[in-house]
């Protein structure tokens, strides 16, 4: 969620099976949605969206791993 294309180009040429979201047309899918469909295919979320840790907190027993990027930006001297 959130992740640029380049990321998951990346991923890809280094053997990694990795989707993204808008490769299917899903790019405004719920965030619930996003989650459900990671357990179904047994995937791993890569997102700059907080909301999913506590998805994945409040998930039930129902599990996928959720990898959150943050970035910090630094003021140039």
């Amino acid at each position: 969620m959130g992740v640029s294309f380049r990321v998951i180009d990346r991923l890809r040429r280094r053997g990694n099976d990795c989707v993204h979201l808008r490769d299917e047309g899903l790019q405004r899918m719920p965030n619930g949605g996003i989650f459900r469909k990671a357990v179904a295919e047994n995937r791993i979320i890569i997102t700059l969206d907080l909301d999913f840790g506590e998805i994945a907190a409040m998930a039930g027993g129902e599990t996928a791993s959720v990898v959150l990027f943050r970035f910090l930006l630094r003021k140039r001297p």
